[in-house]
């Protein structure tokens, strides 16, 4: 599996993230181990790394890898749950905390996983299969104005109500079960010379809204700053634009001192500053990574630290 999983801005995250060697640090998305075995790596015998993630694959890959490893902990939960983990371990705050939000490429490209739609496979996209809707139920039960809206907020994609229209006709045939047919569906309305991109998209939309990762990432990053010490780090990776505007208008919302309005003569809203950005621009992959990592392009981390 580790052959399918190449961490991105790896050298980066560190850098940002390990100030103290002896700390507790937290990392959201555990995955294949990537980004936690090289975290271990800077840390010395006292230090601690608590790591989580909803996949069962990835989890029980790096539950193996790192059984020999006394000062890591993990969990199989959604990194919403930081709150709860950090009650478990008796951990009052974490002096780093990091999370990479990207897919997986062996989600990606493992039929099994249920993400890929190059290969046929059971439309589905939950990273947690116990939540209640997937994929399947969004195209073959919501209304064609639902799935419109779904693509296009969720996958800025213009062609979004063409997509629906030609879904919603597909399943009056036929209940769409596979990626095959979805994609087909897709492929109807579509030009070849936008097909792959228009594909990315719509799946993206579908796995966004399935596992309602943007209010998650927004509870998350909220809870990330409340558990987070004095001059510790916080860093994120993102991959798609609407993760990233949520990662930036968090950070900076946590750099104000106040949010009254202009014509308030004194500040009555006791908002606390409690971040200091650390990356004034995103930073984003080299020509060199790209091209060994093609799936990092897209990338960006921010990164800002406790006050």
């Amino acid at each position: 599996m580790n052959t399918f999983h190449t961490p991105v801005l790896l050298k980066e995250s560190i850098k940002y993230l390990v100030t103290d060697p002896s700390g507790i640090y937290f990392d959201g998305t555990l995955g294949f181990g990537g980004h936690s075995e090289a975290i271990l790596n800077k840390l010395n015998d006292k230090g601690t790394l608590i790591a989580t993630d909803v996949d069962k694959d990835s989890f029980t890959f790096s539950k193996n890898k790192f059984k020999d490893y006394s000062r890591v902990r993990l969990y199989n939960f959604n990194f919403l749950l930081i709150d709860s983990i950090s009650k478990i371990e008796s951990v009052s705050y974490f002096d780093g905390i990091f999370a990479d939000l990207g897919v997986s490429s062996f989600q990606l490209d493992n039929p099994s996983s249920g993400f890929t739609y190059r290969t046929e496979t059971k439309l589905d996209l939950r990273m947690d299969k116990s939540r209640v809707i997937s994929a399947a139920d969004i195209v073959n039960s919501f209304s064609e104005e639902e799935i419109a809206n779904i693509i296009f907020k969720y996958g800025e994609e213009k062609n979004s109500r063409n997509i629906a229209r030609s879904i919603i006709s597909k399943r009056r045939i036929k209940k769409i079960e596979t990626t095959t047919e979805l994609r087909e569906a897709i492929e109807e309305v579509t030009s070849e010379k936008y097909l792959s991109k228009t594909l990315s998209r719509v799946f993206q939309a579908l796995r966004i809204y399935v596992n309602d990762e943007l209010e998650t990432l927004k509870s998350f990053l909220t809870k990330a700053v409340d558990l987070l010490k004095v001059n510790g780090r916080i860093v994120i990776i993102s991959y798609h634009s609407l993760e990233d505007r949520i990662v930036k208008d968090h950070f900076k919302y946590e750099t104000l001192d106040c949010i009254c309005p202009k014509d308030f003569p004194v500040c009555k809203c006791d908002k606390e500053k409690r971040l200091n950005i650390l990356t004034k621009k995103p930073l984003t992959p080299t020509v060199e990574e790209v091209n060994l990592n093609l799936r990092a392009r897209s990338a960006k981390l921010r990164a800002a630290e406790r006050l």
